[in-house]
């Protein structure tokens, strides 16, 4: 109960309302008292309840596809932790097909349930679309990745980037070109791939190979890897996700391609197997929390009408991990 919170902290029944409600004219120390007294007394206020009290909903939307891979299910995790440590719970729906009608049926879901902003996850420009222009007029709404215009914030990894990072380093091992097992045609992330692999190899002056298009499963790249193992030459692979890579890595073990001796394979992603996979890989590691983070930090500027962070990067920049997939020639 607040009287709880409010006699441990030595302060009154409003002073505790007042932390609870963010009223900026509370001195940070009596404010930091109040916080520890709710965290030793485990008191959490109910944010319905405070939303109906204030008028505003303390509840935030996200419209998300494809949420079990990793990427998308990181943000997502990003997303609810950022929300909750701002006082929000997250109300997530998921289509239950890309087409549009779903799309917009799960818009009009969401918006029904009072909440106080969208975070839109979609990984194609069409969908993204579709989903913003189906929420409410006057909604606020953050895109991830894509987004239909300059007026709608998007917060984004930085792909293109990512890849060029991925190709950078294996030419810097000696490797005269390198090959791309690439993600779904209509996907912007994938594409964006696709585009720094070519980029970085076009201002290396190297031949730029023909694009194994996958699907982002396992599956894909290990169909992709029995393609390329029949093609004589072959020395470095950028996988543009890691379970992608997982199967390449299984497709070569079979087809007696030793890695990295023979062939150097990068991925993108880093997931929590990718250290323990035969041999270890190397990849590019993206940080989809911090997206979410951004995410929720983006969109509640625009609840409570405040300026945004001028020092937050418009692209989440991803890093290489080096592992044992890679080797010099």
């Amino acid at each position: 109960m607040i009287g709880d919170v409010a006699r441990l902290a030595g302060v009154s029944n409003q002073t505790v309302s007042r932390v609870l409600n963010e009223h900026p004219n509370v001195r940070q120390d009596t404010r930091d008292r109040v916080l520890d007294a709710m965290r030793r007394l485990d008191y959490r206020p109910n944010l319905m309840a405070r939303g109906l009290v204030r008028q505003k909903s303390h509840m935030l939307g996200v419209i998300s596809f494809d949420s079990v891979l990793f990427g998308p299910a990181t943000t997502l995790l990003g997303i609810g932790r950022a929300a909750r440590a701002r006082g929000y719970g997250v109300t997530i729906l998921t289509p239950e097909s890309g087409d549009r009608s779903s799309i917009v049926d799960t818009a009009a879901s969401l918006a029904s349930q009072a909440v106080a902003g969208v975070v839109v996850v979609f990984p194609s420009q069409a969908a993204t679309t579709t989903a913003l222009l189906s929420l409410p007029a006057g909604l606020p709404a953050v895109a991830v990745e894509a987004a239909p215009d300059d007026a709608i914030p998007a917060v984004r990894i930085d792909q293109l980037t990512g890849a060029r990072i991925a190709v950078q380093h294996l030419l810097e091992l000696g490797h005269e070109t390198v090959w791309h097992v690439s993600g779904p045609r209509d996907r912007l992330d994938a594409q964006a791939r696709v585009d720094g692999w070519r980029a970085t190899l076009e201002e290396a002056g190297r031949t730029t190979p023909p694009v194994v298009v996958g699907d982002w499963s396992a599956e894909s790249g290990y169909r992709a890897g029995l393609e390329l193992a029949e093609r004589p030459g072959i020395t470095a692979v950028f996988a543009a996700n890691d379970h992608m890579a997982l199967g390449l890595l299984r497709a070569f073990h079979e087809r007696g391609i030793r890695v990295p001796e023979d062939v150097s394979v990068v991925g993108f992603d880093d997931i929590p197997e990718a250290g323990y996979l035969i041999p270890p890989l190397t990849t590019i590691r993206p940080d989809h929390e911090e997206v979410g983070r951004l995410a929720v930090t983006t969109l509640l500027g625009l609840v409570d009408e405040t300026e945004q962070d001028a020092t937050a990067p418009p692209y989440v920049v991803p890093t290489l991990v080096r592992r044992r997939s890679t080797a010099a020639r």
